[in-house]
């Protein structure tokens, strides 16, 4: 067996590297989703910034799919627009509120940090471990933040 590069992956790092692409457009569509609902243009604003960086990130793993001779995914998966409706009827149903929508948004960042983190314990030493680590560092601040943001917001109207 060969020693993986960039530009050389192993079949099973180019499946995680799918994984994480569909969980990154998920997640791009729920923050874009979120930012609509909420009331807050501050946290709208928050959301579509965070919705970028995830499109950023979704972007760069595709390049490295793509780098190996695959064609990357294009979109997310159907959990993924599940739960997206479930933020629309959960933000129409509260009126916008803002802990309503932080706890969905929560919700979603702690399925993409948990998705990280099988892929970091089933691909170690990956040649592409340096980016995926330095992708879920974005993630888990953005994580704390979103909660962090929750819990500010939990009783106030």
């Amino acid at each position: 067996m060969s020693l993986e590069t960039k530009f050389n992956l192993r079949e099973e790092t180019v499946e995680k590297l799918q994984k994480l692409i569909r969980y990154n457009f998920d997640s791009y569509e729920g923050f874009q989703k979120s930012a609509e609902e909420i009331e807050n243009p501050h946290l709208a604003s928050l959301f579509q910034d965070l919705a970028h960086e995830r499109s950023a990130m979704a972007t760069e793993l595709q390049e490295y799919v793509e780098w190996n001779h695959e064609e990357a995914e294009e979109d997310g998966s159907a959990l993924g627009a599940v739960h997206r409706a479930w933020i629309g009827i959960r933000g129409k149903l509260s009126d916008g509120d803002a802990y309503t929508v932080l706890s969905e948004a929560e919700r979603g960042e702690d399925a993409i940090q948990e998705a990280y983190e099988d892929v970091l314990k089933d691909i170690p030493g990956s040649a592409l471990n340096d980016v995926i680590q330095q992708q879920y560092a974005r993630i888990k601040a953005a994580h704390d933040r979103i909660r962090d943001l929750r819990n500010h917001y939990r009783g106030e109207d």
